[in-house]
């Protein structure tokens, strides 16, 4: 059976990296993140960018509370250390 492709919709701007990342399982909103970041610029300068802020395991949980928040993530307020620190790398 052929699989079905999602539109992602106008204000993703690479289709094709769009698809790649969600068959990898990122999320819809990853994906339309990075594929944006690499239509703008070139997807060999977006992999090279990052690596500048300090490793999660590094933060204290307020800090990583805080930062769940700003992005809105959902069942914050329960999660252990590893929970949280689990939900910002996959968001």
């Amino acid at each position: 059976m052929a699989e079905k492709k999602e539109d992602p919709g106008p204000s993703v701007k690479d289709d094709e990296m769009y698809e790649a990342l969600r068959r990898e399982g990122n999320s819809k909103e990853k994906s339309a993140r990075i594929a944006n970041a690499a239509a703008s610029s070139s997807r060999s300068e977006v992999g090279e960018k990052g690596g500048e802020a300090g490793s999660y395991d590094d933060w204290s949980v307020d800090e990583l509370h805080k930062r769940a928040a700003e992005l809105d993530i959902e069942g914050r307020s329960s999660m252990t250390k590893d929970e949280l620190i689990e939900a910002l790398r996959s968001h």
